[in-house]
């Protein structure tokens, strides 16, 4: 959530901000001018308000020292029932112009970087760089790889749960798991992340916390007559963690990696990846979430990054590092970095992982604070990006590794957790 008194203080320069993302953001009957409106009306009612309460004040006074002469103090007992009855009426109003402020609030994206390149859509991305020799030879789609193998059921995906399912078989199944644990391990044992175990069903708070709420609720998959929700990424329960907390300086920055299965809808992709496993309704994902000062959050996303750039080079998959335009970085996202691996099949990067630092955005509206120098609580900065989205990673072993004998070579650091070499 932007700051409220930045919001106040520096309008335009804000506004020109969001601007940079999309134009329409400052267009009338927008959040942004719907936030000011109700803005202005609260702060109008709570000066009228505290008029009227200085002067109910004096009334009381009026009363009480009217009594004590003796006197009759009628007039006054009315004319303090009226104001008192403007008083109700008007703080009723002032509460429901509150509220209205700060729901508009929540509808409002981070404002990009400085160092976020301008843009409109992914077209605009720039490249920083890139790893590996992609390979240009005619590779097989991944669909295919896999039911070859026989390690990929989506006939059975589609009778379980519907499309944009599917069932991993043998060496499938456990390829999904040894992925999974030899970037945990990666991750914790090299890299110094704490590895947690969370939920992957959270309530709605946890959601708004980190910005999935209110703006995506078609994307999410509810459970019926519940404040409860399936999870679109670990990084809403491992931010969430510490919603509410005020933490102390001297244990940030705090870090964390986890492994979770993860649920979109996909309510905006409709015809887009309809065969094979690059968009899917349940997917599983190892994620990486930072807490730290603001003052280093710009360092920390070059490290972050580089986390996630160990598994591919690990794993030998060649990839790019895109650095996402204003107007296509998340909601919650001030700046991003994406890697995309490249897919012979399509002969295209693809992405694999998104690296966004948020500032204090998602901090200020989960409530995550710590104490500043000054002793003062402020909120967090949070970061975090894909290490890496595990269903991506396994179509990109299969079409990397594909040999024209229709095996499959798996990468050297692989090889322990499959207790082969080839499947």
């Amino acid at each position: 959530m932007i700051d409220r008194k930045s919001f106040r203080r520096d309008f335009a320069v804000m506004g020109a901000a969001l601007a940079r993302r999309s134009p329409s953001l400052l267009h009338e009957g927008s959040s942004w001018q719907q936030a000011r409106i109700f803005d202005e009306r609260q702060r109008a009612l709570k000066a009228e308000l505290e008029v009227l309460q200085a002067k109910r004040n004096r009334v009381s006074k009026d009363i009480g020292a009217a009594k004590s002469r003796g006197e009759d103090a009628s007039d006054a007992i009315g004319r303090m029932a009226e104001v008192a009855g403007r008083v109700k009426a008007l703080d009723a109003e002032t509460k429901e112009a509150e509220d209205a402020f700060s729901r508009m609030l929540l509808e409002i994206p981070n404002p990009p970087h400085a160092t976020t390149p301008d843009g409109v859509d992914e077209s605009d991305n720039i490249e920083r760089h890139r790893w590996g020799t992609p390979r240009n030879d005619a590779v097989p789609p991944h669909w295919e790889i896999g039911e070859s193998l026989g390690i990929l059921d989506f006939e059975a995906g589609v009778r379980l749960a519907g499309s944009r399912f599917s069932v991993l078989r043998g060496a499938g199944a456990r390829l999904e798991r040894a992925l999974m644990q030899f970037m945990l391990d990666l991750h914790a044992d090299q890299h110094g992340y704490e590895e947690v175990w969370v939920p992957a069903i959270v309530n709605s708070k946890a959601l708004t916390g980190t910005g999935q709420l209110p703006k995506f609720a078609d994307d999410l998959y509810r459970l019926e007559g519940e404040d409860a929700f399936l999870i679109p990424t670990g990084e809403v329960p491992i931010t969430n963690l510490y919603q509410g907390q005020i933490l102390d300086a001297d244990i940030l920055p705090i870090r964390h990696c986890g492994y979770t299965p993860c649920f979109r809808r996909e309510a905006g992709s409709a015809g887009r990846d309809t065969r094979g496993m690059i968009r899917q309704h349940q997917f599983d994902k190892v994620e990486l979430v930072w807490l730290l000062p603001p003052d280093g959050a710009a360092h920390a996303l070059m490290q972050l990054l580089s986390h996630a750039e160990a598994v591919l080079q690990a794993l030998a998959l060649p990839y790019r590092a895109m650095d996402l335009c204003a107007g296509d970085i998340g909601f919650s996202a001030e700046k991003t970095i994406d890697l995309e691996v490249w897919l012979p099949s399509q002969q295209c990067y693809r992405e694999i992982s998104s690296c966004s630092s948020f500032g204090q955005f998602q901090g200020r509206r989960a409530g995550i604070r710590y104490r500043d120098a000054a002793g003062k609580p402020q909120p967090v900065a949070t970061l975090n990006g894909s290490g890496l989205a595990i269903g991506r990673t396994l179509v990109a072993l299969l079409e990397n590794g594909w040999q024209a004998d229709g095996r499959v070579c798996l990468p050297i650091a692989l090889q322990p957790y499959m207790g082969r070499e080839y499947l």
